[in-house]
C-alpha cells in the first residue's frame, strides 16, 4: 500500500502545480481515464450485451476468437 500512496502523493503534487484555470479539463481527463479503465459492474455489463444484441449487433463467435488463439 506505500506505493499507492506515494503514487497519490505525485498525482495531487502535479494537480496542485496546475493553474485553476486549467482544473475543468484535469478533472475532465481523470474522469474519462478513471471511465477507461474500470469494469463496468455485471449489471451494466448484462444491459448493455443485451441492448446489442436486440440491435442485432453480433458477431459468429469464430469471429470473436480470431487472432486470440494460437493456431
Amino acid at each position: 500500500m506505500t506505493t499507492m500512496t506515494s503514487y497519490r502523493k505525485q498525482v495531487l503534487h502535479e494537480i496542485d502545480a496546475v493553474p485553476d484555470e486549467y482544473l475543468p479539463y484535469v478533472l475532465q481527463l481523470i474522469q474519462t481515464f478513471r471511465e477507461s479503465v474500470t469494469l463496468k459492474s455485471a449489471t451494466l455489463s448484462f444491459s448493455q450485451g443485451w441492448q446489442e444484441a436486440q440491435r442485432g449487433d453480433i458477431a459468429p463467435i469464430n469471429d470473436l476468437w480470431e487472432g486470440l488463439a494460437d493456431d
